[in-house]
């Protein structure tokens, strides 16, 4: 005789939600068990994300948000010469496809940098939910306006920040994202290239280089490759004093 498999319980929705991108999105905020199915009812897990693969391209149709689960996303531009520019990272608990919401196609893209699951929140039925369920709508407009807010503040990066300063919040940021998810603040792995870190600063790879080894000397840090240990937050965190003050752990 088969056995049937019985249905989740609450607390097993729950802490499938907090172990997911979607954790940010709906617990703090206490949702009701009822309003905790529903959202789970509408949430669509996409297979494994390859490095390389996008997720979706610029002009591609928008029908969904996505929340990362695990892995990370690069958000880049292509501009009219065809060149590049970095947007962001997008990392575990985090959310893109906002650029979807406005005509219905997306104008930026989203690729993989390595291996990735995400969970696709239709539109439609986000939409839907959200007027039946309060607090989800406040969340969603909360982690919009976040946004905004992180692309005033690189502005305010880019345009008013020396090179060293830029690579140390950079570094301070992701530390605090990296904590946040319970992972360590002082040792990971960069899942970018320099080279997408310098595109995203506004730097040169050459300036990127030189400013890990100019870091690396001073011994705020050692770098090998990709691995990343930083050995004095406080010291890296005086390189860019009041500015680190203002602005949020996750730049976007």
């Amino acid at each position: 005789m088969t056995r049937r498999t019985r249905p989740p319980t609450t607390d097993e929705i729950k802490i499938s939600c907090s172990n997911c991108s979607l954790g940010e999105l709906c617990l703090p905020h206490g949702l009701t068990d009822s309003e905790l199915e529903q959202l789970e009812k509408i949430v669509k897990r996409k297979p494994p994300l390859q490095p390389g693969q996008h997720l979706y391209r610029a002009g591609d149709a928008s029908f969904s948000l996505y929340a990362v689960r695990s892995g990370t996303l690069k958000s880049y531009y292509t501009t009219d010469d065809g060149d590049e520019q970095v947007l962001g990272f997008t990392l575990p608990g985090e959310m893109v496809g906002f650029d979807g919401l406005s005509d219905g196609h997306y104008t930026s893209n989203s690729v993989v940098l390595e291996t990735s699951c995400v969970c696709a929140l239709p539109y439609e039925r986000l939409e839907e939910l959200c007027h039946t369920t309060p607090g989800l709508h406040k969340q969603i407009m909360r982690v919009v306006g976040r946004e905004i807010t992180l692309d005033h503040q690189m502005l305010l990066l880019l345009g008013k920040r020396s090179a060293e300063e830029r690579l140390a919040t950079f570094l301070i940021s992701l530390s605090k994202r990296f904590k946040a998810r319970g992972l360590s603040a002082t040792e990971f792995n960069l899942p970018m290239s320099r080279q997408d870190i310098g595109n995203y600063l506004g730097l040169a790879i050459e300036t990127v280089s030189r400013l890990f080894a100019h870091f690396q000397e001073q011994k705020l840090l050692t770098v090998n490759r990709r691995r990343v240990i930083l050995h004095d937050l406080n010291r890296l965190t005086g390189r860019i004093e009041g500015y680190l003050n203002s602005v949020s752990a996750r730049p976007s």
